[in-house]
């Protein structure tokens, strides 16, 4: 879930390159709740602020249904994503691909010893 083009095409380079599928990147929380609706995710890669809105319905669906997220975001602070999704990653922008490595393997692992 990324608006900005470059920022979107970075995040999904760096998830193929570590062997996953990417379904994605949409710019709006619309068309990803209707993707979502088909199929989850194993994970999940949000920004905050979307084309059109905020991707809090979406992370409340990915959340309620189990699915590790990580919010790559600037317009958030790691202790407010805490505080709303305790099992969620934080990745605030700018975030180097290595950081951004680092949380995938960090929320996947918590969620598997869940």
């Amino acid at each position: 879930m990324e608006d900005e083009f470059i920022v979107a095409l970075d995040v999904s380079e760096t998830v193929r390159d570590l062997g996953f599928a990417v379904d994605g990147p949409y710019a709006r929380t619309a068309h990803a709740l209707a993707a979502v609706d088909k199929a989850l995710p194993s994970l999940a890669i949000l920004d905050v602020n979307t084309a059109d809105g905020e991707v809090y319905p979406l992370a409340d669906r990915l959340s309620g249904a189990g699915i590790p997220i990580i919010f790559h975001s600037g317009h958030i602070s790691a202790e407010e994503i805490a505080e709303r999704y305790p099992a969620a990653g934080a990745c605030i922008k700018p975030c180097p691909p290595g950081n951004l490595v680092t949380m995938i393997d960090t929320v996947r692992s918590k969620a598997h010893a869940a």
